[in-house]
């Protein structure tokens, strides 16, 4: 009973911090700018935590450990193909979209910028993109919180239940009240536990097994493949396969609205820099924790007898039975801050995407100051419902839920962003195709065949045809095209000031 007290107060030390955090975010939102992007005020350290604590959800502590207890290091390459995408698109997209979106009629929405910067005056281009958003992040809500009902069964044996309610009440709060500053500070405090976490609970299974050799000779006899990159088989065309899918996952980065709006919401350009370095360095440490604990798990699970039900909470388990109490309830606390953290992000953009993309677009005098913040109040609260709703009965495992959201989005919307940032001939009309063809082509190719992750294939086919019909739709000399030229040139200016470098040459 006593040991429960102490887990019991560690969370809730958690939970109180998260909405103290919250309110003083809160105190701080005084028009709609703050509430959606926080004043684009974000010091670097901030914008680097926060998009690896949003980007990174349940899937860092509970799906990829899982996959890796199961599978072993063949689905290490989801690290890896991460970890590249991440560290281009701190380096490429960060500081243009930065200073593009300023340029471009200070867009503080990811559907916004496509507008403003392709002139789209049909407002199809903005509509799209705000569906999108609602469609798949609807999804990747839900799947946060399925990762906190499944949290809470496996660490106290109560309701699946109750515990999806606790974690969607309490990130609901915090997010509510505190906007998108509140989201990012929070993600803060849950990076930094996350880490910590992913260090601590592998560090002390190594210990109490006996060492690195005594858990290399346990996996060795127990899953002598998962040690192997290729998961034990050749090199044949099904292990490509996989190999590919697996590093697939890091085109999907260029098209995640909830981790690119943090490059729009830096102080300055040049600070994306500062922010890459910090950002890919709690990354690099908390993708090894996670596979690492993921194979020492194989073994400490062996050891003690323990048969893991679900793979998913082997960081759980590990942590409960190997620290003390207390310990124990922050490491879980770090589990509910990767879930909390993305969950909080996910919101923010879906209010988003609500008053600005689609209630502005319909609304020819839209309200502004107080009224559009309760407005993007009242739109966190219904997709918090709706998610809610979702996750009641979840179909799927974490990681399933996670990947098919995260496909979605990088088809539907990367390419648009590499093109939109590189590429001066881009249209309105290409950019439709594209979107279109990356969100449908993620849905049919998931239902014609699952053994290739959806998002290359949707990735490919939405470039191919953003360019294809913009050249066909392209027309040189007009005054959108100057426009969008001269645009794009002020973009280059503005880089070149903040010492980021000069801007690709404009195509005429």
């Amino acid at each position: 009973m006593s040991d429960q007290i102490f887990t019991w107060l560690a969370l809730g030390l958690y939970f109180a911090a998260m909405l103290l955090i919250g309110y003083l975010a809160f105190r701080r939102t005084t028009d709609h700018e703050d509430y959606m992007l926080g004043g684009r005020n974000l010091p670097p350290w901030v914008a680097a935590l926060s998009a690896g604590a949003s980007d990174m959800s349940g899937w860092l502590v509970m799906g990829l450990p899982g996959a890796i207890y199961v599978a072993g290091l063949i689905e290490a390459w989801i690290a890896v193909g991460l970890t590249i995408g991440a560290y281009l698109n701190w380096l490429l997209v960060a500081p243009r979209l930065r200073a593009y979106t300023e340029v471009s009629r200070n867009s503080i929405t990811v559907p916004s910028f496509f507008e403003n910067r392709l002139r789209d005056s049909s407002r199809l281009l903005r509509v799209l993109a705000g569906a999108v958003i609602l469609v798949f992040f609807t999804l990747y809500i839900s799947s946060g919180m399925v990762a906190g009902g499944v949290f809470f069964e496996s660490s106290f044996n109560s309701e699946y239940l109750w515990g999806m309610a606790l974690v969607a009440g309490v990130t609901l709060l915090y997010t509510l009240f505190g906007g998108f500053l509140g989201a990012s500070f929070t993600d803060v405090v849950q990076g930094l536990m996350m880490v910590i976490a992913l260090i601590v609970v592998p560090v002390a299974a190594v210990i109490a097994i006996g060492g690195f050799g005594e858990m290399g000779a346990a996996i060795d006899e127990l899953a002598p493949n998962h040690l192997s990159l290729t998961g034990g088989a050749a090199l044949t065309g099904g292990t490509l396969l996989a190999i590919i899918s697996a590093l697939a996952w890091g085109l999907g980065y260029f098209g995640q609205p909830h981790i690119i709006v943090r490059f729009m919401a830096l102080r300055s350009p040049r600070e994306a820099k500062t922010a890459r370095r910090i950002g890919m360095t709690w990354m690099i440490v908390s993708l090894i924790g996670a596979v690492f604990s993921g194979l020492v798990g194989i073994a400490y699970m062996a050891q003690q007898g323990i048969d893991l039900g679900n793979p998913e909470t082997v960081v759980l388990v590990m942590s409960q039975t190997l620290l003390h109490p207390f310990v124990a309830g922050l490491v879980l606390a770090a589990v509910l801050a990767a879930i909390m953290s993305t969950i909080s992000s996910q919101l923010i953009v879906c209010s988003s995407a609500l008053v600005e993309d689609l209630y502005k677009v319909m609304k020819k005098t839209p309200p502004e100051g107080k009224h559009m913040v309760m407005l993007g109040r009242l739109c966190v609260l219904g997709v918090g419902i709706v998610a809610a709703l979702l996750a009641i009965t979840p179909n799927d495992t974490i990681l399933g839920l996670v990947s098919f959201a995260w496909a979605g989005f990088g088809a539907a919307f990367g390419p648009l962003i590499l093109l939109s940032l590189f590429w001066t001939k881009l249209t309105n009309w290409g950019a439709l195709a594209g979107m279109f063809v990356g969100a449908a082509g993620v849905f049919i190719w998931d239902a014609v065949w699952p053994e290739m992750y959806e998002l290359l294939p949707a990735f490919i086919g939405a470039l191919i045809v953003a360019v294809v019909v913009s050249l066909l739709t392209y027309r040189a000399g007009s005054e959108r095209q100057s426009e969008i030229l001269q645009e794009f040139s002020d973009t280059g200016t503005l880089l070149t000031v903040n010492g980021v470098g000069r801007a690709p040459r404009q195509v005429p």
